[in-house]
């Protein structure tokens, strides 16, 4: 999701996450498995694996689990062979969709999400109907209230260290990054002190869409059934809600 539809959202929603970390994990270890298995299980000379590590340490994902998942991604350990794959579609008021998934049987998943889909006022679409709409970029979350830095001096930091764009919202900045930068960067800016909130490779839409309150509860509950799904891994949409809106949705929620 784009803008103030993911970020101001965060902290309740993080809280549902933490408990379903099992669900989390499950997910991590797909995906260290199949990087593994494409790349093999050297960090050092797999990228993506090494990437879908950091991902999971950032998750407190614990080692033994990372070293059971590279092994069964390698073959040193049996396990369930997951393949990779994109759907694309449509959730309530034409806002599109872009999911990335990990499943051992494909048609299971396609009826399955078709299913989540049809029930939430969305569809699924043909191959490429909205993929040219998201680049694939490095993003870095930061907590502008847990560090010591102060915005400008933060902005001209990331800027400096190679950073395509920054952005801020509230308390939120993300750091935009090329993809083959997101590394190099992520370690410039860790080394100052930095910490942040989430640190990997997203596809970000080129342009949202605005959404009234209404359409934005219907996108943001087919969001949350989206990513409860095993398979799962990640959801990108180009829907974007106003921060009074948001802020009237979580007060809801809450």
């Amino acid at each position: 999701m784009a803008g103030h539809s993911k970020w101001a959202n965060i902290k309740h929603r993080k809280s549902r996450e933490d408990a379903k970390k099992g669900n989390l994990f499950s997910k991590f270890s797909k995906m260290i498995a199949v990087a593994a298995r494409e790349g093999g299980g050297d960090p050092e000379i797999n990228a993506d694996l090494r990437l879908a590590i950091q991902k999971a340490k950032d998750n407190n994902m614990p080692n033994d689990n990372i070293e059971r998942a590279i092994k069964r991604g390698t073959g040193d350990l049996e396990g369930v062979k997951y393949e990779k794959f994109i759907y694309e579609g449509y959730g309530p008021g034409g806002v599109a969709l872009f999911l990335e998934l990990m499943s051992d049987s494909r048609n299971r998943t396609a009826a399955e999400i078709r299913h989540i889909l049809s029930k939430h006022g969305g569809n699924l679409g043909e191959s490429g109907c909205v993929g040219w709409m998201f680049q694939r970029r490095g993003q870095l979350i930061v907590d502008l209230d847990a560090n010591a830095y102060d915005e400008d001096e933060l902005m001209m930091e990331a800027l400096e260290a190679g950073a395509e764009d920054v952005v801020v919202e509230g308390n939120l900045m993300t750091i935009y990054t090329a993809p083959t930068d997101l590394e190099d960067i992520r370690k410039k800016l860790e080394d100052t002190g930095l910490k942040f909130l989430a640190a990997d490779l997203a596809r970000i839409p080129d342009n949202t869409i605005t959404l009234d309150k209404a359409t934005a509860k219907k996108n943001l509950k087919l969001i949350d059934v989206l990513t409860e799904h095993d398979d799962v891994q990640e959801v990108y949409s180009n829907f974007d809600i106003p921060e009074q809106i948001m802020a009237e949705i979580n007060e809801e929620t809450d």
